[in-house]
């Protein structure tokens, strides 16, 4: 996938394309079908598919009190898009200047001179321009002027009747339900960070565990311990994952991401890993003592390998 992070970089004469506008945050299930649909006009009509999305939420900049957290990094959304096969991706800087232009600054700059655009998604409240002053009946009236065609995309729904959204989907990792919201996802959540030093209390009571740094990418679930992998060098390993600050010792005050890899030993320190949430198995307790501890772990990684089943045979 060709990436570009300004228009500056998207050399003259690319295209003519298909483009698909959007925050894209957590590249759900609802996001997957509208660029199966971009793909498929673009093999349909010969046009290059082309995702545009922002290096971070506008309301970061319009409303910060309103943002909420990401789901997912630029790197991670970056990685995904290429995952799904889209031909390019437009990752522009939503800055001051960005925010301030007219509805017909937009299109000419992004759509017409840059992406050469015969075939513009977006969802029917999309807004573009100063204010959010441009809406889909000014896109379509533009895209007469300017030579492209103009479709609005309506809600998908889960297999419930709701509309997928990546406000649901915060919800559910806010409850610590990941399978419901790797569910709405169309893959299980994920973080990702480097390895780092601990206390080595989990090797000390047996179960030795990675630790992720501090503000590792996409967002961490609701403390307590799950089922799920560690994936580093192309492997995915099953594991047994804790989230929290561990309540039994003293002296823990940041939430961690650990994640004990079940029947292997590895040296990951400095390395970067992606931590991914099958299903909760507990909240995070307090236990009187390291040997009720190790006692609930032990339990734990059975629970664990009953939830994750022959994939860690």
């Amino acid at each position: 996938m060709r990436f570009f992070t300004s228009l500056s970089q998207i050399p003259e004469g690319f295209g003519p394309s298909a483009v698909t506008i959007g925050k894209f945050d957590g590249v759900h299930a609802g996001h997957r079908r509208v660029i199966a649909e971009l793909l498929r006009i673009g093999e349909e009509q010969g046009l290059v598919p082309t995702v545009v999305t922002f290096d971070r939420n506008p309301l970061s900049l319009l409303r910060p009190e309103d943002c909420p957290p990401p789901l997912i990094s630029n790197d991670q959304k970056r990685d995904l898009l290429a995952e799904l096969g889209v031909a390019a991706t437009v990752m522009l800087p939503f800055d001051r200047a960005f925010a301030q232009q007219t509805p017909q600054e937009f299109v000419h700059s992004i759509l017409v001179l840059a992406l050469r655009a015969g075939y513009v998604m977006v969802g029917s409240d999309f807004r573009f321009g100063v204010r959010g002053s441009g809406d889909v009946a000014l896109l379509a009236e533009l895209g007469q002027e300017e030579g492209f065609e103009v479709r609005a995309i309506g809600e998908v729904d889960s297999a419930g009747g709701r509309r997928v959204s990546s406000t649901w989907i915060r919800q559910l990792m806010a409850a610590g339900d990941v399978r419901a919201a790797g569910e709405l996802l169309g893959r299980e959540p994920v973080v990702r960070g480097v390895v780092v030093h601990g206390e080595n209390r989990g090797r000390r009571l047996g179960f030795p565990t990675a630790n992720l740094a501090r503000d590792p990418e996409g967002l961490i679930p609701a403390d307590g311990v799950y089922a799920g992998w560690l994936g580093v060098d192309g492997r995915r390993y099953p594991a047994a994952i804790s989230v929290g600050n561990n309540p039994t010792f003293e002296g823990v005050p940041e939430r961690q991401v650990e994640a004990h890899v079940l029947d292997e030993t590895m040296d990951l320190y400095g390395r970067t890993v992606e931590v991914s949430f099958a299903e909760r198995i507990r909240g995070m307790e307090r236990f009187e003592g390291v040997a009720a501890l190790a006692a609930q772990i032990a339990t734990d990684v059975g629970e664990v390998r009953r939830v994750l089943g022959s994939a860690t045979a």
